[in-house]
């Protein structure tokens, strides 16, 4: 949770008057507790972390999501937890430098309302590469100006990465705001 993107989306959504439930997976807990960096935990315990996160909240219209990794777990787990929303910060389409190994499979039938948003430049999954999947249509798709896979543009684009970040916070913001709630 030091992450300065995740500080500043939790803090600017709240600002938005969303509600902002962030948690840690088990990684994370050790790597803070240990101070020594570690890889992420395997696939299963990952998603069971966010089917947990998820049966512990008791909220009407339950948007969620995260950044690169965090989003794809979310992905895998938002149909089968029957959530309202989904909203993935910088969905890592593909591995780098591995284009050929998609991680789209699920995103093709996925029936949760989706938001990813996305660098037009991000080497996990540029605009051009992404236009060529077959995602669903449930998923809609922002693209932020001149973004790498941290949003952040070069600076012969004119923009800055606080702009592509504030871009973010109010889609997302919007994004959430739109989702019907699946319960009541």
């Amino acid at each position: 949770m030091d992450s300065e993107f995740m500080q500043t989306m939790a803090a600017g959504l709240a600002d938005c008057g969303l509600q902002v439930v962030r948690f840690e997976f088990p990684y994370m807990i050790k790597r803070r507790d240990t101070g020594t960096r570690r890889p992420p935990d395997r696939g299963p315990i990952l998603h069971q972390t966010w089917l947990e996160v998820i049966e512990s909240l008791e909220i009407d219209n339950l948007i969620i999501g995260g950044k690169s990794m965090g989003g794809r777990i979310a992905s895998l787990v938002a149909d089968e937890a029957g959530i309202d929303g989904l909203i993935c910060f910088g969905y890592p389409f593909h591995p780098s430098g591995k284009p050929d190994k998609l991680r789209v499979e699920h995103l093709e039938a996925i029936e949760t309302p989706t938001l990813i948003v996305q660098g037009d430049r991000d080497a996990l999954g540029n605009k051009a590469d992404v236009a060529g999947y077959n995602l669903s249509s449930n998923i809609q798709l922002h693209w932020l100006p001149d973004g790498d896979h941290s949003f952040k543009p070069r600076k012969i684009s004119g923009r800055s990465q606080a702009d592509n970040w504030n871009d973010v916070i109010q889609t997302a913001a919007e994004f959430a705001k739109n989702v019907p709630t699946k319960k009541g």
